[in-house]
């Protein structure tokens, strides 16, 4: 008996504690969400194990070093990719590599939808201040309704560190979600009839252009908001690199080796934050009602500009698209497309839907690039 009791002492069971069992139902959660919803399973599936990871009595991961000569845990070096704001641009020069502007240069128009979307941002943060949250934690929580995780990230770890778990968790969760949240909204706000509209076909955009494109926007976003000058200028370098083609190995292990390894340690870096003392506060709940509402203000506000330029333009727009303004590049477009099709199976959208969706990457790094200037300290 004396021997069983040494042998129990030696493990770590009396360590759990029912905040770790809620968490766990919370994993397993993202987990189906993930491997059988198929809803952002490179994202959700980094982030559900480094919570579970997170919510056991686990050693040696997550320490800091102590003393000069201290070692730390592994996760402790591997999240300093977050505290030093190295993660989110590294994503962004991916997203850049991976993503063709072509739509949005050929459609200028579409920075107005991706602008447009960012009214859920602003709108939010007016919300969570009314909540006594501070200016610095509301933009933070406003920026989930650009639907880009790393934007989220990058901006919680400059404002709001102490909500970087929930705030991660809500733009990554609601990504994910872009195919249960928009959709009603879409709907919602059109009718048959604007849902069938045509639009005319976008024309070829000539390589030279694509490469002006992104070193005009790098100048002109970083020389008006210096703030944004980490993701804007990752996100244009690894456009360029797509473009130029010249750079073929580079731009390959943009879009494959690199941003792959970077999701892994992204997202498990802010799965092992979200421990049941951290995540399970009222606090938490209010940022993730927050972070819907700001999803389905961006949504509509998106959906309704398009009503908007229809009436004062004669080149027709599928409010559909203006929804796919938010970040999610590109489930967003997917989205649009996936909407007009239940309606007229001929009508193809999702390349007139890439213009508002780059358009809003683009915005919301700039909003963020506002807030850290106008916020930060």
């Amino acid at each position: 008996m004396e021997n069983l009791r040494e042998l129990y002492e030696l493990t770590a069971i009396a360590d759990v504690t029912w905040k770790m069992g809620v968490m766990w139902v919370v994993c397993i959660v993202l987990f189906y969400l993930a491997v059988y919803k198929k809803f952002e399973p490179l994202l959700l599936i980094p982030i559900a194990f480094g919570a579970l990871l997170a919510n056991l009595p686990t050693e040696g991961m997550v320490n800091a070093p102590v003393g000069e000569h201290g070692v730390g845990g592994l996760f402790y070096y591997i999240s300093q990719g977050i505290h030093l704001e190295l993660f989110p641009p590294i994503i962004f020069l991916g997203v850049g590599a991976l993503t063709d502007f072509g739509p949005l240069i050929a459609n200028p128009r579409m920075l107005l939808l991706g602008a447009a979307a960012q009214f859920g941002v602003f709108a939010t943060y007016l919300g969570a201040t009314a909540l006594s949250f501070s200016p610095e934690q509301s933009a933070a929580i406003g920026i989930i309704g650009g639907a880009d995780g790393p934007t989220s990230i990058f901006l919680a770890n400059k404002l709001a560190p102490e909500l970087l778990a929930p705030i991660a968790v809500a733009a990554y969760s609601y990504m994910a979600l872009v195919p249960l949240l928009q959709p009603p909204i879409m709907r919602l706000l059109t009718t048959d009839n604007e849902r069938r509209i045509r639009m005319r076909s976008l024309r070829q955009v000539s390589r030279l252009e694509k490469l002006i494109f992104a070193v005009v926007v790098c100048v002109v976003c970083i020389l008006l908001v210096p703030a944004a000058s980490a993701l804007i200028g990752m996100l244009m370098l690894g456009n360029f690199l797509r473009e130029c083609g010249v750079a073929e190995r580079l731009n390959k292990a943009a879009q494959n080796e690199i941003i792959n390894a970077v999701t892994i340690f992204l997202g498990t870096s802010v799965g092992i934050t979200m421990t049941g003392d951290r995540f399970l506060t009222a606090e938490t709940l209010k940022i993730l009602g927050l972070g819907v509402i700001a999803f389905g203000i961006a949504t509509a506000s998106g959906v309704l500009m398009a009503k908007v330029l229809n009436m004062i333009s004669k080149d027709p727009i599928n409010p559909l698209i203006g929804s796919a303004g938010v970040s999610a590049v590109p489930m967003a477009a997917r989205v649009s497309q996936v909407e007009g099709a239940r309606v007229d199976s001929s009508n193809f959208l999702l390349m007139h839907a890439m213009g508002p969706n780059v358009a809003g990457v683009i915005g919301t790094a700039v909003v963020a690039g506002y807030f850290i200037a106008r916020l930060g300290h």
